[in-house]
């Protein structure tokens, strides 16, 4: 600015030097003789030059005060600039192609059973407690029943009496088969006495209705045995049924594994179908069920591996395989049912411990993403501040997953487009600001 001024007062200098020589010129020539007479070269010269600085002149004086107009614009820019509100922006920025879904679980016994009771009685002895180690079969606790001892006995006397009484059906038959077959010989003879005249048809139709009169009784006789056999089969079974009853008295494990749950003891009362005696559990294969959200059901198969952590072994990663999925989503919660086993041969683990289950997700269309202290919740639903050339523009954004230091963007944004971080109340639609971008963190 110096620089210019020094100039223009130069060339005002020398146009007043300029003025000063032709007004000279002018009173030379007044004071020669003859009047006016032709111009001198210098004089013409000094004239040239006169216009040329006046021209010049001219466009100095039209052009330094737009010069320094612009150039006070310029630094009252720069000013604002420097008094524009500084925001921290982050980019956009699209997931990666693989990503990790952490879901939360319940570790479960791969096989788990309640040991109920059969029979009802009172517990004898206990042979088992929580914690122990038992094999199949092997007996956990004794029942006594004394009423069911004599339902026993009543039933050998049931089954003894329909022996009996099929005994005598059988006898019955036997003696009316041996009838029937008197009878018959008898209505033969009868017959061939009647056509030679020597008896009466009356005597004849006397013994051929007795034949009949036995063929009927034989069946019936037949009827009466199978009905005693019936009966004793029946009685038969009864005692069967009992006698498994009281088997029932002596309680076993249904397979290897640890009882988990005791839940009576001697002199307790023990109702059939309803008393929970012990809980056994196989702790040696564990498995855990997971509900995978609808965007990610389709990435989880059978086969896939997976790892489970656990707060109580931090830093330690268990590894375990999705055997099976319901292959169908919950209406209620839109989740797809799979089921994770693992080994456990220490057993390090137990059920009922919680886990987190992390499967590794391939994406065929990896969705954008945004850091979550750039959302804005407001009203109208969630947006972002956009800063697009210098100037603050607030979109309305629909969210996917929540993956928590960062957020799943289905709709409203681009990948790579500046976003505020963390605005504050100066961040207005519409208003400039100077855009910062976020200093990676160290490491």
């Amino acid at each position: 600015m110096n620089e210019i001024e020094a100039a223009e007062g130069r060339l005002r200098a020398e146009i007043e030097s300029l003025k000063r020589q032709i007004a000279e010129q002018q009173r030379l020539l007044a004071d020669r003789p003859g009047g006016a007479a032709r111009p001198s070269r210098r004089m013409l010269a000094g004239l040239a030059a006169l216009l040329l600085a006046l021209t010049a002149g001219g466009f100095l004086a039209g052009y330094l005060p737009r010069l320094r107009r612009a150039e006070a614009l310029e630094q009252e820019s720069q000013a604002g600039a420097a008094n524009l509100p500084v925001v921290t922006v982050v980019p956009v920025e699209r997931s990666a192609a693989s990503s990790n879904l952490l879901l939360p679980g319940n570790i479960q016994a791969f096989t788990e059973a309640p040991v109920l009771a059969r029979a009802s009685g009172y517990l004898k002895k206990r042979y088992a407690d929580i914690g122990d180690a038992v094999k199949e079969g092997q007996v956990l606790a004794e029942m006594e029943a004394p009423e069911l001892e004599r339902q026993i006995q009543q039933a050998k006397a049931a089954v003894e009496q329909a022996n009996s009484s099929e005994q005598q059906a059988e006898a019955a038959l036997k003696q009316g088969r041996t009838n029937q077959e008197l009878a018959r010989v008898t209505a033969e003879r009868y017959r061939a006495l009647v056509e030679k005249g020597a008896v009466t048809r009356q005597d004849n139709d006397v013994y051929q209705a007795q034949w009949a009169a036995q063929q009927a009784s034989v069946e019936a006789l037949d009827k009466a045995v199978s009905a005693a056999k019936g009966a004793a089969a029946s009685a038969q079974a009864n005692l069967d049924r009992l006698n498994s009853l009281k088997d029932y008295l002596t309680v076993r494990a249904p397979f290897d594994g640890t009882v988990t749950l005791r839940n009576v003891d001697v002199g307790a009362l023990i109702t059939e179908g309803s008393t929970l005696l012990f809980r056994v559990a196989q702790a040696g294969r564990l498995r855990t069920y997971v509900n995978v959200p609808q965007s990610d059901a389709v990435s989880v198969r059978p086969g896939q591996q997976a790892t489970l952590t656990l707060a109580n072994f931090p830093g330690v990663k268990f590894a375990a395989k999705v055997t099976r999925t319901s292959n169908a989503l919950d209406p209620a919660t839109r989740t797809l049912l799979a089921e994770v086993q693992l080994d456990n041969p220490d057993p390090r683990l137990a059920p009922g411990m919680y886990a987190q289950v992390d499967l590794a997700v391939e994406r065929t269309q990896p969705s954008l993403t945004i850091k979550g202290d750039t959302l804005v919740v407001r009203a109208d639903g969630p947006q972002v501040a956009v800063v697009e050339g210098g100037r603050v523009r607030f979109a309305r954004i629909q969210l996917g997953r929540d993956y928590g230091d960062r957020l799943e963007v289905l709709s409203g944004l681009q990948e790579g487009q500046q976003i505020v971080v963390n605005p504050s109340d100066l961040v207005r639609e519409g208003a400039r600001v100077k855009p910062v971008p976020l200093a990676a963190p160290r490491k």
